[in-house]
């Protein structure tokens, strides 16, 4: 009979355990070309959270047609955006990451450990817990970096989360962080990039306000990712101070035949200049690091498409990335969680130094190995 905990790394007896913080994005592939993106849409598109279509029915469409088609348009997409960090999901990911790292070990020291994981690809949760387990964290933290709850974003990252932690011999305390549509410092962070975007290239006639688009379907079953979103938009404008006429939202990267949440941002955009709109200011606050659908598709089609229906500047805002404000933001989250359980049955130093040296002969009188 096989055991599912074998090949685990010991817990070793003394050690002095520490809190891990994994933060999670969505994910990205590893290089710009069809083969890796055919990799990464695989996983992606047969997770149930993101395609609802009955599945035997999604299995025949994702890989007699999606597979053989999407990868190699999609691979030309990131070969425009790709760095040398890597995609712009995963280089700004990793900058914000390191940031948060080092703000929050500068409150609580080497006790708390920051690491990144993607619900796609890699590095994969998998990964990342497995990396915080064997730092020795007995208290993990999970931080998904989408503002707006759905259960194709953090709902399905949950779902990974939990499913490793079932493989674990001794489980820590887990505890996962949600939806930050609303939160005061969120908005005005959001409202800082629009004011900073306004005073380097002029304030545009309106502001579209883009989240990234849900089939219909989702809204009607109970996820409160469009209400989310609609929040966040009316908090945004009201930071901002802007008049109805100054400012709207929409939803982008619709993708198949059935109809997603409205109004469409690409039809939108094309619609604009013929009602007067020539020059548009664009931000996505549903995003909180720029990827390919707001580098590409915002920021590349989008202007075009503005432009080629009469518009004269488009101007995109940048996501949050590793902004001082997203630091602040993340940091604050984590800190009074992480305050908790720092406090929480601790001494003093030498005590705890000693209560582990005594947890650590008693264990070896035990019959432990070390």
């Amino acid at each position: 009979m096989s055991n599912r905990f074998t090949g685990q790394k010991n817990f070793e007896h003394g050690r002095q355990a520490i809190t891990g913080i994994l933060m999670v994005n969505l994910g990205t592939p590893d290089e710009p070309n069809p083969a890796a993106v055919r990799r990464y849409l695989a996983e992606f598109l047969s997770d149930r959270r993101v395609v609802e279509i009955p599945s035997l029915i999604w299995k025949i469409i994702l890989h007699g047609i999606v597979l053989r088609v999407r990868p190699k348009k999609s691979a030309q997409a990131y070969q425009r955006v790709w760095t040398k960090q890597g995609s712009p999901l995963m280089a700004g990911s990793a900058a914000l990451t390191q940031k948060v790292d080092e703000q929050i070990q500068s409150l609580f020291g080497d006790r708390v450990k920051t690491v990144l994981a993607m619900r796609y690809g890699n590095p994969s949760i998998k990964q990342g817990l497995e990396q915080l387990r064997d730092s020795g964290a007995e208290r993990i933290v999970v931080l998904p970096l989408y503002p707006q709850y759905s259960g194709a974003t953090t709902g399905t990252v949950s779902d990974e989360v939990f499913k490793q932690l079932m493989n674990w011999r001794w489980t820590p305390e887990a505890h996962m962080l949600g939806a930050y549509h609303d939160n005061p410092q969120y908005i005005k962070a959001i409202a800082t990039s629009v004011h900073n975007s306004w005073e380097k290239n002029g304030k545009g006639d309106k502001l579209l306000i883009s989240f990234h688009g849900m089939p219909k379907a989702t809204l009607m079953n109970g996820d409160p990712y469009f209400c989310q979103s609609h929040k966040t938009a009316r908090l945004i404008a009201e930071e901002l101070k802007l008049a109805d006429h100054e400012w709207e939202m929409a939803f982008q990267s619709r993708f198949g035949a059935a109809e997603w949440l409205k109004p469409y941002a690409a039809e939108r955009w094309q619609a604009l200049p013929g009602e007067g709109v020539k020059h548009l200011s664009v931000v996505c606050p549903g995003f909180s690091i720029d990827c390919l659908e707001t580098v590409d598709e915002i920021a590349h089609e989008g202007r075009e498409d503005f432009i080629a229906a009469g518009g004269e500047k488009f101007d995109y805002i940048p996501c949050l990335n590793d902004s001082p404000e997203h630091v602040r933001l993340m940091t604050d989250r984590l800190r009074k969680l992480v305050s908790v359980w720092e406090t929480e049955g601790q001494t003093d130093t030498a005590s705890i130094k000693q209560q582990l040296e005594t947890s650590r002969k008693l264990a070896i009188d035990c019959g432990a190995s070390s």
